[in-house]
């Protein structure tokens, strides 16, 4: 009898997070837009991870006999000026994008939630120093931040990863402090003030876990706003360096041979806003999974 009452809200639990879990499922596969970005994202996630099993040839050996190649059955997408297949390039140039989108997003969160939190729960003097420093990052523009502290760092993925990651860090501040500032004066957390929960019981017990669902959403629209700034820094030389492939250098590499050989450009070019496009519709379903207001499409 014991064990059966122990056991009992371990299992009523259990059900609750199953029963959410396929409300979720539901939702997402009523929505067909947020449907198609989540498998369009996982399609780059595996590309990204099985990229080097993935590539029919070596994506940085020229191959001179056939240079500037227009796409065919040995080369589906064509190849470049040096003669390199643009198949085995665009599949390591999405794990570059992958790679900045995932861990420039990470980098921001962990930096930024902890300030948002702090602005928002404790207000005054620390509201006032981390909202002024977020008000001066917003000044500036995503992108020219982001080109700016990349000259600063230095060319080189890992420093494109920093750059993408510090520009977002204020739109997530602002998020977190929102979130914090709203959910600190609802009921359950004045009732867990009440029973003695110190500010960190209140902060990472009761605030952030209700906060999640507008950080999951902002995190969604981040991976895609990473992934165009890392095309845009190796675009200008501040990212991957050549021979590296990077979506950013092909488009770079591309611009004497648009008029001749345009599948340079194309391809990259549509990669680019197919992964964008994924996780910016994934965003949307996410959100309307997680608003309890929210409907299908």
């Amino acid at each position: 009898m014991t064990a059966a009452v122990d056991t009992a809200p371990v299992v009523t639990a259990a059900v609750k997070s199953r029963g959410r879990a396929s409300d979720a499922w539901r939702r997402l596969r009523r929505n067909r837009l947020a449907l198609t970005g989540a498998i369009l994202g996982a399609l780059f996630v595996f590309v990204a991870v099985f990229s080097s099993l993935l590539t029919p040839y070596d994506p940085a050996q020229p191959d001179f006999d056939n240079v500037l190649a227009p796409p065919s059955w040995d080369h589906w997408l064509g190849t470049d000026d040096l003669g390199r297949d643009q198949v085995s390039r665009v599949l390591v140039g999405v794990t570059a994008s992958m790679q900045v989108g995932v861990l420039a997003v990470a980098l921001a969160f962990v930096v930024a939630v902890p300030l948002g939190l702090l602005a928002g729960y404790y207000g005054k003097f620390a509201d006032t120093v981390v909202s002024r420093l977020t008000d001066t990052m917003l000044a500036f523009p995503f992108l020219v931040l982001a080109v700016g502290l990349a000259a600063v760092l230095g060319p080189s993925l890992k420093n494109a990863t920093i750059a993408i990651g510090i520009s977002q860090i204020p739109a997530i501040v602002r998020i977190t402090r929102a979130e914090t500032l709203r959910l600190k004066h609802l009921d359950y957390v004045g009732a867990a003030v009440a029973n003695g929960g110190g500010d960190g019981t209140i902060l990472f017990r009761h605030i952030l876990p209700n906060a999640t669902s507008a950080l999951i959403v902002q995190a969604t629209v981040g991976i895609p706003s990473a992934i165009i700034g890392e095309a845009v820094l190796s675009f200008l030389g501040l990212g991957v360096q050549p021979p590296s492939p990077s979506l950013g250098v092909m488009l770079s590499s591309a611009q004497p041979f648009i008029a001749n050989a345009p599948w340079m450009a194309v391809f990259p070019g549509l990669v680019i806003v197919l992964a964008t496009l994924a996780f910016n519709l994934l965003g949307d379903g996410v959100r309307d999974i997680l608003d309890p207001r929210g409907g299908s499409r």
